[in-house]
């Protein structure tokens, strides 16, 4: 991660100065190029030995079980998106006309925190969680959710639910709640959202929400809603299919972070 002006102060300080455009060249010449570094968690031997682990015993499982999984998480979204990038054509002298700019407001203009699943048949219920949220409040979600959204997308009584390790989900009340609703929990290891793939319907829906510039949150609420319904099914179905290419990549980097 160092800089240009870094390898240049360094080169001086060796009494070897050199210019930027020379450090710049060969680098280049070397194939490497400066880019924005991706965000990913952070791994331990630990967690790369269970991903890798997972993806092992997890690769030969059939079509059909991987059809019956119900996938889940939770993400925010924010009023004024910071990351959604929106193009326009203007002349070179109206880039400060309302029309040609993105309103933006101190702090985002706030946020929202969802809860949403999706298989291979399409998107389930999508909530708006308010507040904090806690165990119990995850629980009652569970109860008003899962079970009709399983039911809708028909994935039968013995589906698999897929959550990750977040406290709440493994509290007590509500591991109580999926025992006695009998559902099947598939395991899964921590620090590993590239192997879910409902990241990538969280960034479509995000997206899809941004274009749409809603002006409060409760139009957010709305907006998200709407868009998570129309999600395609052809779309959730190729990103279940895709998931053989995911264990793999985990199994190909060592149990360390992929391209997912």
């Amino acid at each position: 991660m160092v800089t240009l002006s870094e390898l240049q102060r360094s080169s001086v300080e060796r009494g070897e100065p050199s210019r930027r455009t020379t450090f710049s060249a060969a680098i280049h010449q070397s194939g490497l190029y400066g880019r924005v570094a991706r965000r990913k968690p952070l791994l331990s031997k630990r967690h790369m030995a269970a991903h890798q682990e997972f993806a092992k015993r997890h690769l030969k499982d059939s079509q059909t079980m991987r059809k019956k999984i119900l996938w889940s998480d939770e993400t925010k979204i924010e009023l004024f998106g910071v990351n959604a990038r929106h193009h326009v054509w203007r002349k070179p002298s109206n880039a400060h006309h309302q029309a040609n700019t993105i309103p933006t407001v101190k702090h985002g203009g706030g946020t929202i925190m969802l809860w949403g699943c999706f298989s291979v048949a399409g998107t389930g219920r999508l909530v708006r969680i308010k507040g904090k949220i806690t165990a119990a409040m995850y629980r009652d979600i569970l109860d008003e959710n899962l079970l009709q959204s399983a039911l809708d997308l028909r994935l039968g009584r013995r589906f698999i639910f897929q959550q990750d390790n977040d406290p709440k989900h493994t509290a007590k009340i509500s591991k109580e709640w999926l025992q006695d609703n009998s559902v099947n929990v598939l395991e899964w290891p921590s620090q590993s959202p590239d192997l879910n793939p409902i990241e990538h319907l969280w960034r479509d829906l995000k997206m899809a929400v941004h274009r749409r510039f809603p002006s409060n949150l409760m139009e957010l609420e709305r907006c998200c809603k709407e868009e998570w319904a129309k999600l395609a099914k052809d779309r959730c179905a190729k990103l279940v299919a895709s998931y053989s290419k995911r264990l793999e990549a985990v199994i190909a980097t060592k149990g360390a972070s992929t391209k997912y």
